[in-house]
């Protein structure tokens, strides 16, 4: 009897004697029914439960929104132009009329794929100049986080400041309940 890579998992050693019989049920429960029922509790796992994944720490920080979507947009760009450049080097093979106008295209896909990957190194730049790298002399990021401090402690001063006023036994206030 020919078995599928699946039943040979589970079959013990070809002796011949699994012949006539159908092929063992599989041990491993489903991932999607719960192993004892409704009581299980999530906390204990079946003896044989093993996860589809294990959490590993990021290797390196994830990209910002805007850099991550100057990169997509180029990733896109560059994939069109050599799509672009690989029809008009058939189509030159073909003799094809159609060869020119996709030369065409690729000259303009090209210039508009290096303003794309120009485009995400710009982005990049201003954005660690703006709110990563604060050890560049030039960077704008040391200034705003400076702002940013003196309103918040202008704040903190002005709550204060509110909490004095309402502590003063004003007119608003009795001294005794």
């Amino acid at each position: 009897m020919l078995m599928g890579t699946a039943e040979r998992r589970g079959a013990p050693a070809d002796d011949g004697a699994t012949e006539g019989r159908p092929p063992a049920a599989r041990q491993t429960p489903d991932r999607d029914i719960p192993a004892a029922g409704p009581d299980t509790r999530a906390d204990e796992r079946p003896s044989g439960y093993r996860p589809l994944w294990t959490e590993e720490p990021a290797r390196r920080r994830r990209l910002p929104d805007p850099v991550r979507t100057a990169a997509v947009r180029a990733v896109l760009v560059v994939a069109v132009t050599l799509i672009l450049a690989m029809v008009a080097f058939l189509c030159t093979l073909a003799e094809s009329w159609l060869a020119f106008p996709m030369v065409l295209g690729s000259v303009a896909g090209t210039v508009v794929a290096t303003w794309g990957v120009l485009d995400v190194w710009v982005t990049r730049q201003v954005w660690n100049q703006r709110h990563g790298v604060v050890s560049v002399p030039s960077s704008t990021a040391r200034a705003m986080r400076r702002e940013r401090r003196r309103a918040r402690r202008l704040a903190r001063a002005a709550e204060r400041g509110q909490g004095r006023i309402g502590r003063r036994g004003g007119a608003g206030q009795l001294s005794h309940p």
